[in-house]
């Protein structure tokens, strides 16, 4: 019995390293999807409701000390400062006009919004359904289904919300 305990020990350090080399950071998943430097961000909270048909929506809130990432978002030309389109407006909170409601899209389970109301911030729409050589973002709103990532920086909290919606 004494000849198997530093085997079983072993193979069970090896199971714990090969299942946490498999696990990908929240910072390392936003910085990637987003293309900017999100490691000095500290996990607020993870909300993922994707099954196992990659269906659902996420949203990975960090938290960060400085202006760092603040200022790279600034240098990268896609990110546009609030406030909000209307495409992303609906996306996030929804819209509402006297004979028209649409949205929010971007919900938790109960239907609340993933994001708070932001004031002062940036933003970032990827559409990853969108067809080689044809529009994207107000597009989204017309279509059966979504396949977007986007990126919010609230600046008066120095919070970012990377979300995603795959219907």
């Amino acid at each position: 019995m004494k000849k198997f305990c530093p085997i079983i020990l072993i193979l069970l350090i090896s199971v714990i390293s090969m299942a946490a080399c498999g696990a990908e950071s929240a910072q390392k998943l936003v910085s990637e999807a987003l293309d900017i430097d999100a490691s000095g961000g500290d996990e607020v909270s993870n909300y993922d409701t994707h099954s196992g048909n990659g269906d659902g929506a996420s949203c990975i809130v960090l938290s960060f000390h400085d202006d760092r990432v603040l200022e790279e978002i600034k240098s990268h030309a896609e990110w546009k400062a609030f406030p909000l389109d209307e495409t992303v407006k609906t996306l996030v909170y929804g819209t509402e006009t006297e004979t028209r409601k649409a949205g929010p899209f971007l919900t938790d389970e109960n239907g609340d919004p993933l994001a708070p109301e932001i004031q002062n911030g940036y933003y970032l729409l990827i559409d990853r359904q969108a067809e080689k050589d044809k529009a994207a973002g107000a597009d989204i709103l017309h279509r059966s289904s979504f396949n977007f990532t986007l990126g919010l920086y609230d600046t008066d909290t120095n919070r970012l919300y990377f979300c995603q919606l795959d219907t």
